[in-house]
Parts: C-alpha cells; sequence; structure tokens
C-alpha cells in the first residue's frame, strides 16, 4: 500500500529548463528505482523559466500521480538560486538531486540510500574526468585550483550536486540564508560526513545543454566568489608586495646617491610602487568591508514561484 504519510522517507528533486524531451522519461526512470526501495517518495520537479513544453508534460504527470510534484518560477533565476530552493522544499528524510538529462545515472539511487540508510549524512556522485578541448580542461583545472587556494573549504572535483543528503544538512544550508547558494561548497561546509561514488558520466539522453561555455564561467566565478573570503583579501596580500618593492627601490635610490648616481630612476619605481600599494590596500579592505556587509544583509528570497501543483496548503 502506497505510503502518503507528510514526511515521505526520499525526496527527488530534478531541476527543468526546457526538458520536454526528457522530462516524462526521467520521472519514470526515477520512480522505477525507487518503487523497490519504498513506499513512501516524492518527486518534486522546479521549471525555471522552460519556453517549451516542460511544464505542461510535467502537469500531466502530476495528474496521474501525485508523489510527483512541481514548481514553476515566473523566470529563469539561474542553476544556484531555482535547484535550491527545490531542495529546501523537499520533505523527506533523505534527499537526492539528479539532473534531467540522464547525465546523473539513476541507476545509482539505490546504492545512494543504501550508504544513506547507513548513516552517511551526504554521499556525493563524483563523474570520471572525461576528455575534453585543451582550453576547456585548462580552464576547469584553474577554477579547482583557486578554490583549493582561497577557498574557505575545499571543492570536490567533478562532483556536480549529484547525490543524496540527509534532511538535517539541507536544512542547515537553508539557515546560511545564502542569496545565490553555491551548493556543492555549502555541503562541505556544513561539516556533515561525506562520501562518494565515482561513475562514468554518459551522454545527454536528449535535446541540448543550457551550460555553454559563458554559463560555466559564470557558474564558476559565482562558486569561488561565494566560497572564498580569502580571495576577497588577495588585494592586501598584493599591497604588501607593493610595499616591499617600494622599499627596496629606496634603498636603491640611497645606494644610488652613495655613488654618485641619479637615483631618479629609484625613486620614481619606488613612487609607482607605492601608489600601486595603496591601491591593492584600499581594494583589500573594500572587499573585506564587503564581505561582511553581504554577511549581515543576506534576506531576498530564492525564487518567486508562479504556481505549484499536487502540493498541499501547509506546503
Amino acid at each position: 500500500m502506497l505510503n502518503t504519510s507528510a514526511t515521505p522517507e526520499i525526496s527527488v528533486v530534478i531541476p527543468c529548463l526546457n526538458e520536454e524531451e526528457n522530462a516524462a522519461a526521467i520521472a519514470e526512470a526515477v520512480t522505477k528505482q525507487l518503487e523497490p526501495l519504498t513506499d513512501s517518495f516524492e518527486i518534486i520537479f522546479i521549471d525555471n523559466g522552460s519556453t517549451d513544453g516542460t511544464a505542461a508534460i510535467v502537469r500531466n504527470l502530476c495528474a496521474r500521480d501525485a508523489r510527483i510534484r512541481l514548481i514553476i518560477n515566473t523566470r529563469n533565476f539561474g542553476q544556484m538560486r531555482s535547484p535550491a530552493h527545490a531542495l529546501f522544499q523537499a520533505r523527506g528524510r533523505g534527499i537526492i538531486g539528479i539532473a534531467a538529462d540522464f547525465q546523473d545515472p539513476p541507476e545509482l539511487i539505490p546504492e545512494l540510500v543504501q550508504r544513506w540508510r547507513a548513516g552517511t549524512d551526504i554521499v556525493l556522485g563524483v563523474s570520471e574526468t572525461k576528455k575534453t578541448s585543451p582550453l576547456y580542461s585548462s580552464l576547469r583545472k584553474l577554477s579547482y585550483d583557486l578554490q583549493r587556494k582561497f577557498g574557505d573549504y575545499p571543492i570536490i572535483p567533478n562532483a556536480t550536486g549529484f547525490g543524496i543528503y540527509d534532511a538535517k544538512v539541507i536544512r542547515a544550508i537553508g539557515e546560511l540564508n545564502e542569496p545565490e547558494p553555491f551548493v556543492r561548497g555549502l555541503l562541505i561546509e556544513t561539516g556533515y560526513a561525506i562520501d562518494t561514488i565515482t561513475f562514468k558520466r554518459p551522454a545527454r539522453a536528449a535535446g541540448h545543454s543550457k551550460n555553454g561555455f559563458f554559463t560555466l564561467l559564470d557558474f564558476a566565478l559565482s562558486g569561488l566568489a561565494y566560497s572564498s573570503k580569502g580571495l576577497l583579501r588577495a588585494p592586501l596580500y598584493f599591497s604588501f608586495i607593493a610595499f616591499a618593492a617600494t622599499l627596496v627601490s629606496m634603498l636603491g635610490a640611497a645606494w644610488s646617491i652613495a655613488w654618485a648616481q641619479n637615483p631618479r630612476m629609484w625613486m620614481f619605481a619606488a613612487l609607482l610602487e607605492f601608489q600601486f600599494g595603496l591601491l591593492f590596500l584600499f581594494l583589500g579592505i573594500l572587499g573585506v568591508q564587503i564581505r561582511l556587509i553581504s554577511d549581515r544583509t543576506r534576506g531576498m528570497p530564492l525564487v518567486i514561484e508562479r504556481e505549484r501543483v499536487n502540493f498541499t496548503p501547509e506546503d
């Protein structure tokens, strides 16, 4: 008998943007994996401003199966805010995030659930590195290197957010009240235990990827900005280097005078380095102040919803 309790054991969150070719298929595949595991689950689609028939297709799925739910945003709120909002709406004790395009294989759901039931708070799928263009590979490596060097917490390479999270982990992330939650980083910031599963990422089942070069670049920069106080302090380090160079140039000018040489170039270099030192000093202080202001003024909604389907008034 179907368990219709208010708190399902498992919630599956599926973000969508123009996925009319995949929506019904991913719902069927996820349901097929969940039904042998539990009689208490829900599937939440969140449509992030699709311009095709995605919302209509999922609405029909909702009409046939009360376990499928739909949130429709008023517009595209980005690939950080919309999936995070759906995670916060999930009621399950274990919450799975999965892509609609089958690049996150539904076949891994049983193993994710098994490890979560065994007591692991976070289980992430980590895709094996696939061969890409030298430019893309270099930029990807640079992004991870910068996050490791300047980030306040380490990022797990090639973990896209596919995995299962205990409900208390998602509650902890929600309480941080981030205006643009970089969930992959915030999962680590919570400090809960993390396990990983390595898998080969398949090709997209249908449709086209919405993540072009500039979208991925924006995502990487946003992730770096939201996971790093050290990066905002970086200008301070450059200012110390510039001031040290100023001192060296001043010593060079003194040496020139002592040996009856013209100190003009040394003095010019010292003045230029001192100006750069002041500039970086003020930029660093400004960056720290901006971070403090950001920490104190959080509170904007992640998305604005247009419609909910199969949610109760209490939800």
